[in-house]
């Protein structure tokens, strides 16, 4: 398995379709003349996290995995977003890192040893091709399945090809 091409394209895809879905929630609200900012309280149950945690573990999950599996230390980004344009810079600066990324970084580590913190438990433990498979694309999608779940919910007219990209 590549990991190098299952990882890299594959995220930065995913981000830049995440920006597109925001840029086009972005034009609705204007075009139906409210405030954009309504998107940001948007969750699908009250105990589901809101609108941008959805993209904030994205990034997260995006830049954990690269750096995870390059060796790199991961970077701490503080989740301070608080508006469509904060959060579009958000996903571009987490597809400038993901790019950023050379195969010779990536590639090797099928059976590196990958470990994911959390809170007040025990981390995760992977091997690379594992973690990438089984946990970093998985979450991934999730959080993006949500915030593109969010955006149709709230009447953004975003069909399936622009999940999937174009």
């Amino acid at each position: 398995m590549d990991l190098y091409n299952a990882t890299v394209p594959v995220f930065d895809r995913v981000l830049a379709n995440m920006q597109t879905w925001i840029a086009t929630a972005r034009d609705h609200a204007k075009t139906k003349g409210f405030d954009e900012s309504v998107y940001l309280t948007l969750r699908l149950a009250p105990d589901m996290l809101p609108l941008p945690r959805q993209i904030q573990i994205a990034s997260d999950s995006a830049k954990g995995a690269i750096a995870r599996l390059s060796g790199q230390e991961v970077p701490s980004w503080a989740d301070t977003e608080t508006t469509l344009d904060e959060l579009l810079a958000r996903l571009q600066k987490t597809r400038d890192f993901v790019t950023a990324a050379k195969p010779d970084q990536i590639n090797g580590s099928e059976t590196r040893e990958v470990s994911v913190p959390r809170r007040d438990k025990e981390p995760l433990t992977f091997k690379g091709e594992d973690f990438l498979r089984f946990f970093a694309t998985p979450n991934l999608y999730f959080h993006a399945t949500t915030l593109y779940a969010l955006l149709r919910h709230a009447g953004v007219p975003l069909g399936k090809m622009d999940f999937l990209g174009r």
